[in-house]
């Protein structure tokens, strides 16, 4: 591959451009570790990134630990030396903000996570923030906890908005559980299932039943895209699209341009001023600093 090729395909693989240029060429199986690093640097810092934010919808669904028990009954002390298989990822699906298309991985016919694992670290990696329900706590540690068993490489952190996070901290919902905020919203609900399901799939291995929970996880999917749409702009935008298109800090966060007005301005309790800012294109606010908001009265005076 020549510089231009190794740009374009850094294009639709994000993620690598925080990785190091040695990394890059063994990905690309390229030789010339000279060349992917200066083709991070352009890509980096250059206009060519004018392209919207790429939104990461996924959920997860997870096997159960198989331990020994000698009675069953609650507060049971079961010590991790009971385990007798560990818990895994079944399957991931997933989606990118604004397509139709909902993809799906799922573990193989061994249960094991592995390659699940490898390819949606890949897909992970390209998005400029991933959205999942409960992902902060549960979700993408999940996922690095699989990850470091297996020894596969993450990045350190992904900008993730969390629904289930939102929804505690914005709101008072009489549950915050997706299915019913979904409802709440006026969307679908949630396909109904049981345990059943999950004991097909782990103890019997039905192929049947993972077709079942296939579908069950897209439909999460599904409605968790239209819970984010409807909760993202009561929140804080995750990160600042106009930096990552290459340009200055005095642009929108949400769809990187200039096309932004002052609403007010706002004084915390440590005397540092704050300007509330729209977004014209979206009706999205957000905050500019006081640094920034000069910068940007200057530049477009």
């Amino acid at each position: 591959m020549n510089k231009e090729e190794v740009k374009n395909w850094l294009l639709n693989h994000r993620g690598y451009l925080k990785k190091s240029p040695y990394i890059l060429s063994q990905r690309l199986n390229i030789n010339d570790v000279q060349l992917c690093k200066s083709a991070i640097k352009e890509v980096k810092y250059s206009r060519i990134l004018e392209r919207p934010l790429k939104i990461l919808i996924y959920d997860l669904e997870v096997s159960y630990n198989i331990v020994k028990s000698w009675r069953v009954g609650y507060q049971l002390n079961i010590n991790p030396s009971d385990i007798i298989h560990e818990r895994a990822i079944i399957c991931v699906s997933y989606k990118w903000s604004g397509e139709d298309t909902i993809y799906n991985i799922t573990w193989d016919k061994n249960q094991s996570d592995k390659f699940l694992l490898e390819q949606f670290i890949e897909v992970m990696n390209e998005a400029d923030l991933i959205v999942a329900h409960n992902g902060d706590r549960f979700d993408l540690k999940w996922i690095k906890t699989r990850a470091i068993k297996h020894g596969l490489e993450m990045l350190i952190d992904y900008p993730q908005f969390d629904t289930l996070k939102v929804a505690k901290k914005k709101f008072l919902f009489n549950s915050n559980k997706l299915d019913y905020i979904s409802e709440y919203l006026g969307f679908d609900n949630k396909i109904k299932t049981s345990m059943e399901l999950w004991d097909d799939i782990i103890l019997r291995k039905s192929q049947d039943a993972m077709s079942k929970m296939v579908e069950y996880c897209d439909k999460d999917v599904e409605l968790l895209e239209k819970v984010y749409n409807k909760l993202v702009s009561w929140e804080k935008p995750k990160t600042h699209l106009g930096v990552l298109q290459g340009k200055t800090k005095q642009t929108s966060p949400i769809t990187g341009s200039i096309n932004i007005e002052y609403v007010k301005d706002v004084v915390t309790n440590q005397g540092t001023v704050k300007y509330i800012m729209k977004d014209l294109d979206t009706n999205r606010l957000f905050e500019m600093s006081a640094t920034n908001y000069k910068k940007f009265i200057e530049t477009n005076k």
